[in-house]
């Protein structure tokens, strides 16, 4: 684990908080409006900022341990840090999973239309935050080096990813919500994220997951 000063810390657990208290009540506003809406897009949303929520709260619980508890052994400071990190890589991978899984299922049974301006607004206003919060990650993370805080450097990279391609769908569906194309705008914007969360969680999950195995060797050999 990499030292911190007093400041960095501090700075750095207050951005982590405010990032847990912004994302709070985005499940709740964001289920509320899936359920004006038929977008297959939304919905996927829907379930992603379900599943981040724990990520961010996770996180945060551990830095704030890591800092606070100063008298923690190498292997258990490292322990968590890897929670921390197999938290998002999970989230990221499983939120993949499921939003590929709602994403076909609803293909066959598509309905045109709904109420989605709600939706496109919160994403927006999610994918503005969540840019500026991947660029405050970047520049904590290139100051001070801590992996808790580059876990969330590419969270928000994806989140800002996903609330692209989000925003790009609900727009179509919003503009021409019964052209024959839009339904599959729709549906390809949720592969697309799918994919995109799939493919980031396992790249993270891997690398955490060598890095535990390279501390067991090492741990190996000098018992040995």
């Amino acid at each position: 684990m990499t030292t911190l000063t007093k400041e960095q810390a501090t700075s750095r657990e207050k951005t982590l908080l405010t990032a847990l208290l912004l994302s709070a009540p985005g499940p709740l506003v964001t289920g509320l409006a899936t359920l004006s809406s038929h977008s297959t897009t939304q919905l996927a949303d829907f379930i992603r900022r379900d599943m981040e929520l724990v990520a961010l709260f996770l996180s945060w619980w551990v830095f704030r341990q890591l800092q606070r508890n100063t008298a923690l052994s190498k292997a258990d400071q490292s322990r968590l840090e890897r929670t921390a990190g197999l938290s998002v890589a999970g989230t990221m991978a499983g939120s993949g999973i499921v939003m590929a899984i709602v994403a076909l299922s609803r293909l066959s049974v598509y309905e045109p239309g709904g109420k989605v301006i709600s939706g496109l607004i919160i994403a927006t206003l999610g994918l503005i935050t969540n840019g500026w919060f991947w660029r405050r990650y970047t520049v904590l993370t290139r100051e001070q080096y801590s992996s808790v805080i580059a876990a969330q450097q590419k969270l928000y990279r994806a989140k800002a990813s996903v609330d692209l391609c989000v925003v790009t769908a609900l727009t179509a569906v919003a503009l021409a919500p019964a052209h024959p194309a839009t339904r599959y705008v729709d549906v390809l914007g949720s592969v697309i994220v799918a994919g995109y969360l799939l493919w980031s969680g396992l790249r993270m999950a891997q690398t955490h997951l060598g890095d535990a195995r390279r501390l067991f060797q090492r741990a190996r050999e000098h018992s040995g």
